[in-house]
């Protein structure tokens, strides 16, 4: 599968510079492959809200990658993963590590699998579940969330499948000064990191929890 398109692919490149990534041409058609997938799916499966193609350059793959430079491990879950949202991007980025794209709805899940396929993705594997019946405990680096809707709710949902030393990376539009001061014990604030994304104006914000093991 390929899809030119040479407008984007400077939009992409472009931002991509912002965030101080190095841009594998590969890397980026891929990247721009699945764009056109999603868009083409959405149609049908309301996959996403945004139906403009480049403010989903933006909004949907830069905002993914924004995240890049701080995931540390070789295998993440991505829960409520959607339309592949972050795990997807993430995935065509590193190729070297595990991605397993989580979500419960059944439309979402036949999206994912096919973009697999289509883009050749062997790095990924999709499940169709909820996340707290999940049952591998302790199998992940990192965890990986746009969309949950509290932190707390996301620690006691998913905190138990983090490695000892594993890191959640929940992404947040304005800082979550509330949903910090809520987080259960023994989850703490590895970093809060202020994200600048390309062709974006709203707030966004990576909060990067860890269970206090003493392990950092």
């Amino acid at each position: 599968m390929r899809t030119d398109h040479t407008e984007l692919g400077g939009l992409l490149s472009a931002g991509l510079s912002a965030l101080g990534l190095e841009t594998p041409s590969l890397r980026e058609q891929k990247l721009l492959d699945y764009l056109a997938l999603m868009r083409r799916w959405n149609r049908v499966y309301n996959l996403t809200a945004v139906k403009d193609i480049e403010t989903m350059v933006d909004r949907h793959l830069l905002d993914s990658l924004a995240v890049a430079p701080y995931l540390r491990g070789e295998r993440f879950l991505d829960v409520g993963s959607g339309a592949g949202l972050p795990g997807i991007p993430l995935a065509i980025w590193f190729p070297e590590r595990r991605f397993v794209l989580l979500d419960s709805n059944g439309r979402k899940t036949r999206f994912l699998v096919q973009a697999k396929i289509e883009l050749g993705l062997t790095n990924v594997e999709v499940i169709q579940a909820r996340v707290q019946d999940m049952q591998l405990a302790g199998g992940y680096d990192g965890i990986l969330s746009r969309a949950f809707s509290s932190l707390a709710d996301l620690v006691t949902a998913a905190g138990r499948l983090l490695t000892p030393d594993g890191t959640i990376y929940a992404f947040k539009g304005m800082r979550p000064e509330a949903e910090l001061c809520a987080l259960p014990k023994p989850y703490r604030v590895r970093a809060l990191r202020p994200l600048a994304i390309p062709g974006a104006n709203a707030d966004r914000h990576l909060v990067e929890l860890t269970a206090d093991t003493g392990i950092s």
